[in-house]
């Protein structure tokens, strides 16, 4: 079984280091799970994923003993996979599309993402925890795009990373709510708040 703190957390046994061919049907299996729960939803089975990795059902769960521990695993790749965009978009010389690009990226793949931390935090588990270390990878990595941005002017000045996170929650409930028609505009209308020349903090 995978050990579990008291918060909730699952964590992952780092005293025992995988071989090539180990480490290898490991990406295979959250490759699978990826793409199965992104076709079928969270409510997906263990057994399609390890239909569509190709491997046995024992082979999933020496990796992910509880189906809660893939979902964490494809939580955090997602995550750490915001956060290489986030670097990657960081070389475009242009600060403001750069950070706005990734901000409607970021938005875009929201619903997913939000599916797996709902699952999560259904099972009972500390989901802030659980993405502890990543989401502070992917908090530096807006944060270097924000400054950017606001060097450049593209962003007003009061705004930092913090309130850039705080819009993308309202974004991505927002996207949620809008209908096929309006979602882009309402996204758009959201986002928006954040250009220089918009009133300062309320009072």
């Amino acid at each position: 079984m995978t050990p579990i703190e008291p918060c909730g957390v699952l964590t992952p046994d780092v005293n025992k280091p995988l071989r090539a061919d180990a480490r290898r049907n490991r990406a295979r299996v959250l490759e699978a799970a990826e793409a199965v729960f992104a076709a079928e939803g969270v409510g997906a089975s263990t057994e399609a994923v390890a239909k569509r990795a190709g491997v046995g059902i024992g082979t999933v769960f020496r990796h992910f003993p509880t189906k809660e521990a893939l979902l964490q695993a494809v939580l955090v790749e997602r995550l750490r996979a915001l956060a290489g965009h986030a670097r990657v978009a960081a070389r475009d010389e242009d600060a403001g599309r750069a950070l706005f690009g990734f901000l409607e990226h970021v938005v875009a793949q929201s619903a997913a993402k939000n599916a797996f931390a709902d699952a999560l935090a259904g099972a009972g588990i500390d989901v802030a925890g659980a993405v502890g270390e990543v989401r502070d990878e992917l908090y530096e990595a807006v944060d270097a795009l924000v400054l950017r941005a606001r060097a450049a002017g593209a962003v007003r000045a009061d705004v930092g990373a913090a309130e850039v996170f705080g819009v993308l929650v309202g974004a991505s409930h927002a996207a949620l709510w809008a209908s096929d028609e309006t979602r882009a505009t309402v996204i758009g209308v959201i986002l928006d708040g954040l250009l220089p020349g918009r009133p300062g903090k309320m009072r």
